[in-house]
């Protein structure tokens, strides 16, 4: 969350002094030392970036996903700009600031994002409707189910585990209703947003 919180002030600094240098125009002048600097910046974030997104697979982690996409958003920041300084050569000043405008809006937006998931992770907010929508469809399937009593979720990290009760017919074998709901905890599991499915029975 305070990845994404300074992202989203960093983006409102970008965007004020951008709109200043295309009102007042740009002081950027052209020197080798600058192209150096913004070429290994690159290099650096391209490997930080490629590092956290294979860390973020690996393991699944919100932070390594607001670190992933801060350094993705660092690199193609000081790409423009490594473009925005070889065009002062030929007295092209004003990219500089369109792009530095249009930068500043994606860094915001990303931050939003990232500002939003952190905040339903922490306020243990349920899965979204859509997704409880599939589930109860994955459910429907099942023509030995009676009634969906209860749909109950938490957030474990970036997914949920997921409490599902349904109703079967009472005499039904133990044997069979263990193994309908064993079927059912696997299939509702292979949705991308849950972590865990436990689905409790009740005879009627």
């Amino acid at each position: 969350m305070f990845i994404s919180l300074s992202m989203i002030i960093v983006s409102f600094k970008l965007l004020y002094d951008s709109i200043i240098t295309l009102i007042k125009g740009s002081e950027l002048k052209f020197t080798w030392f600058l192209i150096i600097v913004c070429i290994i910046t690159v290099i650096t974030k391209i490997s930080l970036y490629l590092y956290t997104k294979k860390a973020y697979k690996k393991h699944n982690n919100i932070l390594l996903e607001a670190s992933m996409k801060d350094h993705r958003n660092d690199c193609i920041v000081t790409l423009f700009t490594l473009v925005s300084i070889l065009l002062t050569i030929f007295g092209i000043y004003w990219f500089d600031s369109i792009v530095g405008i249009g930068i500043s809006i994606w860094i915001c937006y990303t931050g939003i994002t990232i500002f939003i998931e952190s905040y339903n992770i922490l306020m243990d907010i349920s899965v979204d409707n859509k997704t409880k929508a599939d589930i109860l469809d994955i459910c429907h399937t099942y023509a030995e189910i009676k009634k969906v009593e209860d749909i109950i979720s938490t957030p474990v990290g970036d997914k949920y585990l997921v409490f599902i009760t349904i109703n079967l017919d009472g005499n039904m074998s133990t044997f069979s209703s263990h193994t309908l709901a064993d079927n059912l905890e696997k299939d509702v599991s292979k949705l991308d947003k849950i972590y865990k499915t436990i689905v409790h029975v009740e005879p009627i």
